[in-house]
């Protein structure tokens, strides 16, 4: 046994140095080796399987190439001296890019593009992609691990880009950009060859002798029109999905956070270098409704368009002359109920998050706090306790907690929902007022409010800003209707100490997601797919759903015996057909769906007197 784990285990020394394999993974491998060779003869045969197994893992390891990546002179300090006039017209013909926490020119203005350039990039993403749709999914799956490594190597530069591009604090961008396109990468690799593998189904009764199974094929190009709240995330987003499940994507970014796109785009070009891919596979468009119209009607074989319901609208009209499938994440107004006996340590962290997280800019942001009366005061007093000391100001400074507003007008817009709200009863705790930045951002501070009823439209439309708005509760019933009595309906948050009562509230909610005790878990599941309901949308991506969502289900069915049985038209069903052909379809009916053994067993003897008495077996009623 000694002898045979000593030669066994020099023999895998020898194989090591023979195949390639990352420096640290072979470094680590030697290691493993070098303490089994050593303590060989005191141990079993089965360590030297064991040791064995970690050797052939770190020989099946991912290859990641590192991408250089770097930002421009120009992109890093910015045009110095120049600043965007917030009240200047907004261009037609170009894209203006600027920092909406300081109102400096990021750089030059992008193309506006035409809808003629928009269907040329969209045919050359096709062309690509009929190449890219024979790749394996180990191809793939080390597009992913190239994509993942850059991420991790630098995510100073990635949170800085999306920081200064939409106006949000570099926390906010962590969160946001990073650990969840992480979290997709991990899931898609894991676990996404899994879901697009042929799955098999069912025959039925009938088809007994068959095998059936669901292919999942590549849809072609993928067109996605994505917001400006999360510049790196909304491209990788779906770009790691579309890519994985053998697709081109064509993606518009918004016209209030393009000039992250120039940098972005070339990782995504070093990357598809790195693994061999065509370039072309993915395009970034920018420019306004001209651009997003073209995308729409082009070429594009799906769209997902993330926006607001009025657009998501518009872009399900222009779809409808093509024909072309749309998946819609439209606007979010979500609830966060707090129980009576909810955890405030807990709970009042998660609020503050969920309203403030990149100012409340987010679709799945908490809007609507409904309150249980018993706890009400002690949920305000403590909220306001932290909200008080939140510090405002541009995202990259020392210490922030939020950023700016990245839409132009949108601070003027929360301004009015605020006004309405007072008007009418509601009380400023906190903020309520806009405040220009120290260098003139598009700023509009933290702001506690409560008193909230629901004919104010704070109640009802979707405020996508920094406003925790807090409704008192008298029951869980009433929390529950309240929540319910909205247009919108893409998440949810239930908190209470009993997780019983609180799943028991979330089968009530009128939501594409609850989260249970914990705000907007949901997205960090990358396996759970993400959409709404009512004016939210409809379909989904992300998860399971939304990675089959970038496929064509293909059904297939073959003889499961080819060489035993076939399928072969009986002789009365035959053209032209018998006298007793009808009698002989009841017959098969009774015999295979007949509701118990006496009914079938009718059904097999009607069958065999339409077989060997055919001239008798024909009645109009039998």
């Amino acid at each position: 046994s000694s002898v045979m784990s000593r030669d066994a285990t020099r023999a895998l020394a020898s194989v090591l140095d023979a195949v390639p394999m990352p420096p640290r993974a072979r470094e680590l491998a030697r290691a493993a080796l070098a303490l089994e060779i050593a303590l060989v003869d005191e141990r079993r045969f089965w360590i030297v399987a064991l040791v064995a197994a970690v050797v052939l893992r770190a020989l099946r390891a991912t290859r990641a190439p590192r991408l250089r990546v770097t930002l421009t002179d120009e992109e890093a300090r910015g045009v110095e001296g120049a600043r965007w006039d917030a009240n200047a017209a907004w261009p037609t013909d170009s894209v203006p890019c600027y920092d909406p926490g300081n109102m400096r020119v990021l750089g030059p203005n992008l193309p506006a593009m035409r809808a003629e350039e928009v269907r040329e990039r969209i045919a050359k993403a096709a062309k690509a992609q009929r190449e890219w749709a024979k790749s394996s999914f180990a191809t793939r799956r080390k597009l992913l691990r190239v994509i993942q490594r850059f991420i991790l190597e630098e995510q100073d530069t990635i949170c800085r880009v999306s920081a200064r591009d939409s106006g949000k604090p570099l926390v906010d961008a962590a969160f946001g950009e990073v650990l969840v396109t992480l979290e997709k990468i991990r899931w898609l690799c894991n676990e996404g060859e899994r879901w697009l593998k042929p799955e098999k189904r069912s025959t039925g009764a009938m088809m007994f002798y068959k095998k059936a199974r669901v292919e999942y094929h590549p849809v072609g190009v993928m067109g996605a029109i994505v917001p400006w709240n999360y510049p790196f995330h909304n491209v990788f987003n779906p770009l790691v999905a579309n890519l994985f499940a053998g697709n081109a994507l064509v993606v518009k970014v918004s016209e209030y956070a393009s000039w992250s796109s120039q940098y972005y785009g070339r990782v995504i070009d070093a990357a598809l270098d790195a693994v061999g891919a065509p370039r072309d596979l993915v395009q970034i468009i920018t420019g306004y409704g001209e651009a997003g119209s073209a995308l729409v009607t082009g070429g594009v074989q799906k769209v997902v368009f993330v926006g607001s319901t009025g657009i998501g609208r518009k872009v399900m009209e222009a779809a409808a002359k093509t024909l072309t499938p749309v998946v819609l994440e439209l606007g979010g107004k979500d609830p966060f109920i707090v129980c009576a006996d909810a955890d405030l340590k807990q709970c009042v962290p998660m609020a503050l998050r969920g309203a403030f997280q990149s100012c409340g800019q987010n679709c799945a942001g908490a809007e609507r706090f409904y309150v249980h009366e018993k706890i009400h005061d002690k949920f305000l007093a403590k909220v306001l306790e932290s909200a008080r000391k939140l510090r405002q100001g541009w995202a990259l400074s020392s210490s922030v907690d939020c950023g700016a507003m990245c839409m132009p007008k949108q601070a003027q817009y929360v301004q009015s929902l605020i006004d309405d709200a007072v008007a009418r009863g509601a009380t400023v705790h906190v903020g309520g007022k806009i405040e220009l930045g120290a260098q003139g951002g598009q700023f509009y501070p933290p702001t506690v409010i409560s008193g909230i009823t629901h004919d104010m439209r704070i109640a009802r439309e979707e405020v996508f800003g920094p406003v925790l708005a807090i409704v008192k509760t008298k029951s869980d019933e009433e929390s529950i209707s309240l929540a319910n009595d909205c247009d919108f309906g893409l998440g949810s948050n239930v908190f209470t100490r009993s997780t019983r009562r609180a799943e028991k509230l979330g089968l009530q909610l009128e939501a594409g997601m609850t989260s249970i005790n914990d705000f907007c878990s949901t997205y960090m599941a990358q396996s759970l797919p993400f959409g709404g309901v009512k004016e939210s949308g409809f379909d989904r991506f992300a998860g399971i759903e939304g990675l089959r969502g970038c496929c064509v289900p293909k059904s297939v069915v073959v003889d499961r015996f080819p060489w035993l049985m076939k399928t072969n038209i009986p002789p009365p069903l035959c053209y032209p057909v018998a006298d007793n052909a009808f009698a002989f379809c009841k017959a098969l009916s009774r015999m295979f769906f007949g509701l118990n053994v006496a009914q079938q067993f009718g059904g097999l003897l009607s069958l065999a007197k339409c077989f060997l008495m055919p001239s008798n077996s024909y009645t109009k009623y039998d």
